[in-house]
């Protein structure tokens, strides 16, 4: 069966994952990735709320084979030496190294016959039929910065860590039997270091001393260093005259842990218009107005609820009554999970 081509700008989680998908079910599709594989990116590297049913339909059951499952949550707030909460998570996260997981995606599209073009990055970004951005966060003024290093040697209060700082807050999360991902979100500043000095410098700006303490008694992967600046977060879908998917789409704050399930989520809520518009049943119009509506409906909650609660991890005023709140087993942990995911 002949079908209309397809091209996705962006190989991140959500490009590849439908890339894969589409490819699968016949469709020609180009996937254009300005950077290449494997390599490491600024993410927590652990994901919550992702349904069975998006793995199967997508067809990823076997990249996460092997991931770690995490059942635990302790909450530390600034330089205390406890957590003033430890969360049972209502389903296990999945910790998994971007740096394996996009590889493997990248490689299994490949195999099914997809045209993956590497080093290759997209100048025009207009409206056409058939084109997918997975584009990545969008760009814009924001005084945040996220970086991220994995370390050795590690050990955990809990299977995760979530410390939270001035203007700041630091998530670990066990990605192998012996590496630990560190990473955090930040208030620039005016520091002058590098690489992993540059992470250390950070968390004892931020009033957390302790947590860089044990970070340098660790052994850090400087290869596994990175940063990505002028971050910014969405409180909705931005309406769109084309198909926007993953962190294009909408970026959650990465406190939720919900990220990289959104970029597949948002992979599954395409796959189907799309498929329908490369066989011709459907015109592109058509296409990306479902798609947009879909989405929508499947991340305002989410969303919305987010916006609400970030401001309260990162402010030291407000971070003192989310402590007092949970110390005294006042906050519902498992209504805001079911509303962040």
């Amino acid at each position: 069966m002949t079908t209309r081509p397809i091209e996705i700008i962006g190989g991140g989680l959500a490009g590849l994952s439908l890339g894969l998908a589409l490819r699968r079910a016949g469709v020609r599709v180009t996937i254009l990735e300005a950077g290449v594989y494997p390599r490491h990116r600024v993410c927590g590297e652990f994901i919550t709320g992702l349904e069975a049913k998006t793995v199967t339909r997508l067809g990823v059951a076997p990249f996460l084979a092997d991931a770690l499952h995490h059942r635990e949550v302790a909450w530390f707030l600034r330089d205390g030496a406890k957590p003033v909460r430890v969360q049972r998570l209502p389903s296990p996260a999945l910790g998994l190294s971007r740096y394996a997981l996009d590889a493997r995606l990248a490689a299994a599209f490949v195999a099914a016959g997809g045209d993956l073009r590497t080093h290759t990055r997209a100048t025009d970004l207009a409206p056409n039929p058939g084109r997918i951005l997975a584009t990545g966060r969008r760009r814009g003024h924001s005084p945040w910065l996220g970086l991220k290093i994995h370390a050795r040697d590690f050990a955990l209060a809990r299977d995760l860590e979530l410390h939270l700082g001035d203007h700041a807050y630091v998530g670990l999360a066990r990605v192998g039997d012996d590496t630990v991902n560190i990473c955090g979100l930040f208030r620039r500043r005016e520091l002058c270091a590098k690489g992993a000095n540059l992470l250390l410098g950070y968390l004892q700006a931020a009033a957390l001393g302790a947590l860089a303490t044990r970070l340098t008694a660790a052994e850090l992967d400087p290869a596994s260093f990175c940063a990505v600046a002028a971050i910014s977060f969405d409180s909705r879908v931005p309406p769109a005259d084309r198909v926007l998917v993953g962190d294009a789409c909408a970026m959650i704050p990465p406190f939720t842990g919900n990220g990289m399930a959104m970029a597949f989520q948002s992979a599954e809520v395409a796959l189907d218009p799309v498929l329908a518009f490369a066989r011709g049943a459907t015109s592109w119009t058509e296409t990306c107005d479902t798609i947009h509506r879909a989405l929508r409906r499947r991340f305002r909650v989410r969303l919305a609820s987010a916006d609400l609660l970030h401001p309260f991890l990162l402010q030291p005023p407000r971070q003192r009554w989310l402590g007092a709140l949970t110390r005294a087993r006042l906050l519902p942990l498992r209504p805001l999970y079911a509303a962040l995911h």
